[in-house]
């Protein structure tokens, strides 16, 4: 019996046990109670007991774990036992739900957008009757294993729960018995439970039915897309044919389609996802060996002809868009047999004008600049809420792949990227004066690849602020701005701001600010929002609420909203873009951005080879995005730029839909001062300053007229001159020839200011000291030696003495009667003998003027009392204005104009005068003063070129007897030439 014997050898055990424990007895009285080998007996006993707990703990821990396994795999016994309790008979799996009606509405209720009818379309067809090449094609992409297993794999339900847990993905796991199940049996329902149902069902149906019974059940049950059930039922969905008709492209397109029939469809706005999708099957039956590498080639080059969508629908875009999002959300089968009401935001009104502009204007696109498709976007700011979208010019039309929906495509943004990375700078401390300089740079050491970017109007525009580099668009500008903000940070902003097409940061540089990277005109648009809102953005929604077929609401929009931008910088750019003067000098006072009095703030985009062109502009209650191109990347005709195809279809728009509701105004941003000149506009701008042309150094009190010049200075240097770019309100860089891009910034600037450089605009440094030869120790010492004061004078000549000294010596000496210059001495004494019988009898002042060479000038004067006896009677005086001709046109190119008058009389005249009046004034100007007058034709100039007008000139002489005789007018016109090319 084994009982006694089990205990028999337990006796033995214990005896054997009982022996080794006298053994050690007997040898510890032997050797008593000290010693080594005492020590060694002791030692050993220990580590006996050791081993021996550790014995005891590693069998309990073999029983517990034992019994977590065994209670594991009852507790799964019992769960799949209780979920196998109302599993549907195999031999039954056909039968179903009755399929509901979903209607699809605009945000009243009013009126049905869509409706996906609940009566199935379905055509059940023979294994045999289905082309071999959708077999290959289905079983290649949806379970290259079905003739394999027994119903699901546990290999890939491994691989997908590794996937999803450690990768944050979704991948596909079901085979295509499984998929069978789903999509005939049970619920979308994302559980654990409906999981193993599946499991479960995907078994016993695998033992009742055969595999090719399975794969003609799943070929006449899986849904296709919308009511069409089955692949005959596609077939003449898709392509108005029989699936025995069908050749391999076509049969591919009906295999990519099931895994997600409304991300896929044909009819959506992601068509070239599933033709993708068709390539990738493609070459997975090539791999699989189904078909040859020349049939792969052929089958991706042949022109597919899907059939016209014969639903009716309004706004299909926006409803494609819905029906996608709550494809994911709910499951195929919720949407297409569900029954469900689903009440979107879109607002039908604004929708209908949105249409018909895009319809009008892009005509005229198509025509003028052969641009056939535009697409519109409209938000509401306050709650992210799509309120128009229109994906193309005409949805139903393939010429075009008007089914693309271009407000979820990813397109190259150009200029319109702008705004975001200007936000970017503000955030990091710069702010709308920064200057920045607007000349060509090279942004590349690389000589073999240089990046040498362009502004629209090819100009260079030197020092320009912010502002005006934002709101003109100026390219290079925000090459620089973008190097100064930081690449990662204009990323992160973007991140914040809700775009998911920027991620993969390895791709982008600073081309990125020019349209570098691509952009969903939907999330752009909802980036400006959080312009137009201060800095909160709102997630986009489409959905007001949903309904099941029981009215129960199993969805309704409730409002969140995420601040991501500091609302000062947000004011910062609304104001810059809302600000029509600072960007009239690159797009006129009158333009296509702006709407009235309204304010509106608005950018526009376009890519340098014109195949985007782009115009985003909002108030703080509506934003509007509009995108004008060629659905298939093609270019446009140059010059097809935003602001001239993308801009009128936004402002028809927004005019039309804003009409006349409340003006609403953007809040002022704070003026930003941050004491560094560079940042606050004034470091590196001209300067124009009054210079001592003497010294070279600032004029004085002291300094003459005669001796001063205006001259224009800049600081020609670059901004990484004056500011590190990660802390620019931090100190300023102790050696700026450190940061990588500083010579290649720099070196343009120099060069840019030398050829700018002109005897009136300096780029040498701004003089800091005053001049320093017109000081008051310099000035001449005079002393009139005669005539004396009130001196009564009885001779015709007069005769003056002076004696004079200067540090500089004396130049010359003016004498000057009542105000009037007679003379002028250069020649030392410097004395004055001249007749004066031209002169009334009478008190008459006489100043004597003495000046150094540099015309430090000291004057005196004294009244002198002429008496002459006999006084010639003086002569009628006649005054003939004879240059320029009368009535000839001239242009800037003729200046200094060469003015000439006669006087027909000996006597000496005081002076000569030159005016002009204009056609619109009265109002004399001088134009020169001639004095003293000794001959009888006078000569002088017009320098200064007047704007274009007509001018009236004249001449008039003043005796000295202090009559006034007026020549006659002449009339010229001018067209300054210079004057109207800037304007230009």
């Amino acid at each position: 019996m084994p009982i006694p014997q089990l205990n028999h050898k337990n006796k033995k055990s214990q005896s054997w046990r009982t022996g080794k424990k006298k053994y050690y007895i007997s040898r510890k009285k032997k050797e008593g109670r000290g010693g080594q080998k005492r020590s060694k007996i002791n030692n050993t006993g220990r580590l006996g007991s050791l081993k021996k707990l550790l014995h005891n703990f590693k069998r309990k821990i073999l029983i517990l774990v034992s019994l977590i396994i065994l209670t594991g795999i009852l507790s799964v016994l019992i769960v799949v036992a209780w979920i196998s309790r109302d599993l549907p008979d195999p031999n039954r799996l056909i039968e179903r739900e009755i399929a509901q009606s979903t209607k699809i509405y605009d945000r009243t209720g009013e009126t049905i957008l869509y409706e996906i009818h609940g009566r199935e379309k379905r055509t059940l067809v023979n294994l045999e009757e289905i082309p071999d090449y959708l077999k290959w094609a289905t079983i290649a992409i949806e379970d290259k294993d079905f003739y394999k297993h027994k119903g699901f794999s546990l290999w890939a339900i491994a691989r997908t729960a590794i996937t999803n847990l450690m990768r944050g993905q979704r991948a596909g796991g079901s085979t295509l018995t499984q998929q069978f199940i789903k999509n005939t049996v049970l619920t979308s329902e994302k559980t654990y439970t409906r999981k193993i149902k599946e499991l479960l069902l995907a078994y016993k149906v695998e033992k009742k039915f055969s595999k090719d019974e399975i794969l003609q059940m799943y070929f006449n049950e899986i849904p296709y897309g919308s009511t069409a059930y089955g692949v005959e039922a596609a077939s003449q969905r898709y392509f108005g044919k029989s699936v025995k008709e069908i050749n391999l492209p076509e049969a591919v397109i009906l295999a990519a389609l099931p895994q997600a029939p409304t991300r896929y469809s044909p009819y959506g706005s992601n068509k070239d996802l599933l033709i993708s999708r068709q390539h990738y099957i493609l070459d997975l039956m090539l791999s699989q060996g189904y078909i040859s590498e020349a049939k792969v080639e052929a089958a991706k080059l042949y022109e597919l002809n899907f059939k016209p969508p014969a639903e009716k629908i309004i706004a299909p875009h926006f409803v494609m868009y819905v029906k996608e999002i709550l494809s994911e959300k709910y499951g195929e089968k919720m949407v297409e047999q569900g029954g469900l009401k689903i009440y979107t935001t879109l607002d039908l009104y604004k929708q209908k004008i949105a249409e018909e502009v895009i319809t009008a204007i892009a005509e005229k696109n198509e025509k003028n600049w052969e641009a056939t498709n535009a697409a519109l976007i409209s938000l509401d700011p306050k709650t992210g809420q799509i309120l128009t979208m229109v994906g193309s010019r005409d949805y139903f039309n393939e010429d075009i792949d008007g089914q693309v929906n271009i407000t979820t495509s990813a397109r190259q943004p150009g200029s319109s990227l702008k705004p975001l990375v200007y936000s970017a700078t503000f955030l990091k401390g710069y702010t709308p004066d920064t200057i920045l300089y607007d000349v060509v740079t090279n942004f590349s050491h690389d000589p073999n690849e240089l990046y040498e970017p362009h502004n629209y109007d090819s100009q260079e525009h030197g020092p320009v602020t912010i502002r005006q580099a934002l709101a003109g668009s100026l390219n290079i500008p925000a090459v620089k701005a973008i190097y100064l903000a930081g690449i990662d940070n204009v990323l992160d902003l973007a991140h914040d701001l809700g775009y998911t097409t920027l991620g993969d940061r390895d791709r982008f540089g600073l081309s990125l600010v020019l349209g570098g990277g691509e952009v969903k005109l939907i999330e752009h648009a909802n980036a400006y929002s959080a312009l137009a809102r201060e800095g909160i953005l709102h997630p986009l929604s489409a959905i007001l609420k949903i309904e099941n077929a029981k009215g129960e609401i199993i969805e309704e929009f409730a409002p969140q909203e995420k601040k991501v931008l500091d609302p000062k910088v947000a004011r910062l750019i609304n104001n810059i873009l809302s600000d029509n003067s600072a960007r009239a000098f690159a797009f006129g006072e009158r333009n296509w951005l702006t709407l009235g009095s309204r304010p509106v703030a608005a950018k526009t985009g376009t890519t340098n080879d014109y195949r985007d062109a782009w115009t985003i502009g909002y108030t703080p209650s509506i934003v509007t995005g509009v995108w004008v191109g060629n659905n298939d990347n093609s270019e446009m005709k140059r010059g097809a730029a935003g602001g001239t195809v993308a801009a009128p279809i936004w402002h028809d728009f927004m005019k039309k839909v804003l009409g006349d509701t409340p003006i609403e105004y953007f809040k002022k941003p704070d003026i930003v001062k941050t004491g560094k000149p560079i940042l606050d506009g004034e470091a590196g701008m001209a300067k124009t300053v009054r210079i001592d042309t003497a010294s070279g150094l600032l004029a004085t009190e002291f300094t003459p007229e005669s001796f001063i010049e205006e001259r224009i200075y800049f600081e020609p240097h670059c901004i990484l001159y004056f500011v590190d770019k990660n802390n620019p309100l931090g100190s300023p860089p102790k050696d700026p020839t450190k940061d990588p891009q500083f010579d290649l910034w720099e070196n343009r600037v120099l060069a840019w200011a030398k050829r700018e450089a002109t005897s009136t605009l300096a780029i040498e440094p701004l003089p800091t000291e005053f001049d320093n030869l017109h000081l008051e120790e310099n000035l001449p010492k005079v002393e009139i030696l005669t005539p004396a004061n009130n001196q009564t004078i009885l001779e015709p000549l007069l005769i003056a003495r002076i004696k004079a000294t200067a540090p500089r010596g004396i130049h010359k000496a003016e004498y000057y009667i009542d105000n009037n210059l007679l003379f002028v001495n250069y020649s030392y004494p410097f004395n004055l003998e001249k007749r004066v019988d031209f002169l009334n009898n009478g008190f008459h002042n006489l100043k004597i003027r003495v000046c150094d060479n540099i015309d430090n000038c000291t004057e005196h004067s004294l009244e002198f009392n002429l008496i002459l006896a006999e006084k010639t009677q003086a002569l009628n005086i006649a005054i003939t204005l004879s240059e320029p001709t009368n009535g000839i046109a001239v242009s800037n190119i003729d200046f200094p104009l060469i003015l000439k008058t006669i006087i027909n009389q000996s006597d000496p005249v005081a002076r000569v005068d030159f005016y002009y009046l204009t056609k619109n004034s009265d109002e004399p100007n001088l134009i020169t003063s001639i004095a003293p007058v000794e001959t009888k034709e006078i000569i002088s100039a017009w320098k200064n070129i007047p704007t274009s007008n007509t001018y009236t000139i004249y001449s008039q002489a003043k005796t000295w007897t202090k009559q006034t005789i007026k020549s006659n007018e002449i009339s010229i016109v001018v067209n300054n030439i210079e004057e109207e090319s800037q304007e230009e």
